[in-house]
């Protein structure tokens, strides 16, 4: 049996990209590293699609961007960055399987407006990272690189482990439930799912079309401020902006989590009060097994809508766990699921006149009902994030400290279409809850 080596790595985005930017780190130098960093650590991590000509072919492409690019002070923002990419999003070169048995080519389609963004800012991309079977509930092998007996969550499974273990700064995830801030709190990393729409999703394998977000990961609130920067649309930087109010949920939904998840995040609450924050604790979401309910119905409908042709023809190459949403989708009435659709709105300014009525900037909870589960059968549960995304509203994840030697993650939600807040309002915060992993690595 192979020793495993060291499964984390400090590999932050913003002071790579900064580097690589000015000259100040090779990029040929740069990704030889990371790729004798790829083939030493992910026979441990299974993050990543296999790609036999990875470093040739990442070789060749960083040459043509040098050339493209000679003088530092005309780089884009991204210049030479490695992405990783969730493989149900289209990448031109690549073959899109999302996890699945299902033929390569019935999957196929154009690059994704949010690839095709990421190579425009100059970003080489490093490879598809393994995604559970479309992106539901059946896991690929990716393990968790703070332990790997556990899940690294998903369904952006790869993504969050690959970002995690260092072999890439940043990745692209999606989010229908909880499928970017779940695995980003169970690897300890920072994850972003912005506003609905803000990032493009043309060019993925829909999920649940009206849901469906595009998110990202990295390991720096930096960093993740950085990319959203390039993916969103009409992106706007705003100036650090004043202190912000927080608000806890009260409720039937803070108590999803376990007891041992909701003693840390009491302890994280009282770390930002002792530094000076405003937190006010606020009912909401009484009815949350109704709204659960009803956005499990609506995904279950879109997606057996999403799979129709196909299910019609491969059904026998689908896992038992997708085949029975699929069933559960089919019994779905449409009237139903378009109810539930325009529902989206109402729910959504409910949330926001909430806050408006109590001064809260921002929603503070736990990310995930406590640390990754053990084993890789499961990819544990969205339920804390579910709400949110049904809303449709902004949502990072910073790591919040251990529990069971496993991280834990710190779920902040924002104001419909002020990710720029969110993002800005996130670094000085998630200093207050606990420096991060990467952070600690580098002092040792």
């Amino acid at each position: 049996m192979m020793t495993a080596p060291p499964l984390l790595h400090a590999h932050p985005l913003a002071p790579t990209a900064a580097a690589l930017r000015e000259g100040r780190l090779d990029l040929p130098a740069y990704l030889e590293r990371l790729c004798d960093r790829v083939e030493t650590v992910e026979p441990h991590v299974q993050a990543l699609v296999p790609e036999p000509e990875r470093r040739r072919r990442l070789l060749a492409e960083a040459q043509v961007l040098l050339a493209r690019y000679p003088d530092p002070t005309s780089r884009p923002p991204l210049f030479g960055i490695p992405v990783g990419v969730k493989d149900i999003i289209h990448v031109e070169g690549f073959p899109t399987r999302a996890g699945s048995q299902v033929p390569a080519e019935e999957l196929t389609g154009p690059e994704a407006a949010a690839v095709a963004c990421l190579r425009q800012a100059g970003a080489l991309i490093l490879g598809k990272t393994v995604t559970t079977e479309f992106a539901y509930f059946e896991p690929g092998p990716t393990r968790n690189p703070h332990q790997p007996a556990h899940t690294p969550g998903g369904s952006s499974s790869g993504s969050a482990a690959a970002v995690a273990a260092g072999l890439t700064p940043l990745a692209l995830g999606t989010q229908t439930i909880g499928s970017v801030i779940r695995p980003a709190a169970f690897c300890g990393i920072v994850g972003f799912k912005p506003s609905y729409e803000r990032i493009p999703t043309a060019g993925i394998l829909y999920f649940a079309r009206s849901v469906d977000h595009i998110g990202l990961f990295t390991q720096d609130v930096a960093g993740a401020a950085l990319a959203a920067s390039v993916l969103c649309r009409d992106w706007h930087p705003v100036s650090e902006p004043d202190r912000p109010r927080l608000g806890i949920p009260e409720g039937p939904y803070l108590a999803q989590a376990t007891p041992a998840a909701l003693a840390a995040f009491a302890a994280q609450v009282a770390r930002l009060e002792a530094a000076g924050y405003t937190v006010r604790r606020v009912p909401l979401f009484a009815d949350i097994e109704v709204i659960n309910a009803r956005h499990r119905r609506l995904i279950a409908f879109e997606f057996a809508q999403e799979h129709a042709r196909l299910f019609a023809r491969y059904e026998s190459l689908y896992r038992p766990r997708t085949v029975a949403l699929i069933r559960e989708g089919q019994a779905v009435p449409a009237e139903e699921a378009a109810a539930i659709r325009n529902g989206r709105a109402g729910f959504r300014n409910h949330v926001q006149e909430v806050m408006a009525a109590h001064g809260i900037d921002l929603w503070l909870c736990p990310a995930a009902p406590g640390p990754a589960p053990v084993g890789l059968e499961t990819t544990g549960n969205p339920i804390m994030n579910l709400p949110w995304t049904y809303a449709g509203l902004p949502v990072l994840t910073v790591p919040a400290g251990v529990l069971d030697g496993l991280p834990l993650g710190l779920q902040l939600i924002g104001r419909w279409y002020e990710d720029e807040r969110l993002l800005a309002w996130a670094g000085p915060l998630a200093a207050h809850v606990q420096p991060n992993f990467y952070e600690e690595i580098d002092k040792n």
